[in-house]
């Protein structure tokens, strides 16, 4: 069995999410003074590689505690958009995936994990696999997302989970970033043709949250590492966060298991 890594690095370097204090981390002991090494680290979760909960978005939702392990791994399809030519700013939707199936002639079944590449890991900071492409801007602020079609289209097809190589499941301009950016929205109207407000009406503000926690269909955010290995393929996956009860968000390991 051949494992790979569809992890990111998490270092003192490591970005936050959009309003997100990032982490930091500090030796409270030395080898040479008390016998052993030890560090200290503070930090939100939105961080890295990391699986957010139902509780994220939903009061009375479950914790990542509460998600059981034999859940977390299974059958996953990777669906590579980027070979599709979806790029800054741009949309995707229901369309995008049932092409993919018709392409690929792999069907996403009912209990599927679905992991979507968008290629924007490269701009990471932290995509140790190669940082020659590193745009903090480009990553968080300009990748493609969807709108409320897919949401709907992911819930009726019954997929388990998601996971993403982006810094939100949902596009940038339906989050927090729209107004933190004016200036990043305004070439996003240009780029869409079209404004925000009528692509991401209120009601839809962080659709795949707001509408798909609700029935335990959650997300990685930041996924990356050994990605592109395993394009267009059905794979084994797996989320490995710690046991955090009362925890709306965790750290995770992201990880593919290939046969040979």
């Amino acid at each position: 069995m051949n494992v790979l890594d569809l992890s990111q690095d998490f270092s003192m370097h490591t970005p936050a999410f959009a309003s997100y204090d990032g982490p930091s981390i500090k030796w409270i002991k030395r080898l040479a003074f008390d016998k052993a090494g030890g560090q200290e680290i503070t930090s939100t979760l939105h961080v890295g590689t990391h699986l957010d909960a139902p509780a994220h978005f939903l009061s009375g939702g479950k914790f990542i505690g509460d998600l059981p392990i034999d859940w977390l791994v299974g059958s996953a399809c990777v669906v590579d958009l980027e070979k599709m030519g979806v790029g800054d700013y741009e949309l995707y939707g229901p369309e995008h995936f049932e092409r993919w199936e018709a392409d690929t002639g792999i069907s996403i079944e009912r209990d599927d994990i679905l992991v979507i590449h968008t290629g924007y890991h490269r701009y990471y900071p932290e995509n140790w696999t190669d940082r020659s492409e590193t745009d903090e801007t480009r990553y968080f602020i300009r990748h493609p997302g969807p709108t409320r079609a897919f949401a709907e289209w992911v819930l009726d097809r019954g997929v388990r989970w998601i996971a993403i190589d982006a810094g939100t499941a949902d596009h940038p301009m339906n989050t927090v970033i729209r107004k933190m950016r004016p200036d990043e929205a305004e070439d996003a109207e240009a780029k869409l043709g079209r404004s925000l407000d009528e692509i991401f009406p209120k009601p839809d503000y962080q659709i795949m949250h707001t509408l798909l926690f609700p029935h335990d269909i959650v997300h990685i955010e930041n996924l990356g590492g050994d990605l592109d290995k395993v394009l267009d393929q059905r794979i084994q996956f797996g989320c490995f966060p710690w046991r955090f009860q009362g925890g709306e968000a965790a750290f995770c390991r992201a990880v593919a298991f290939l046969d040979g």
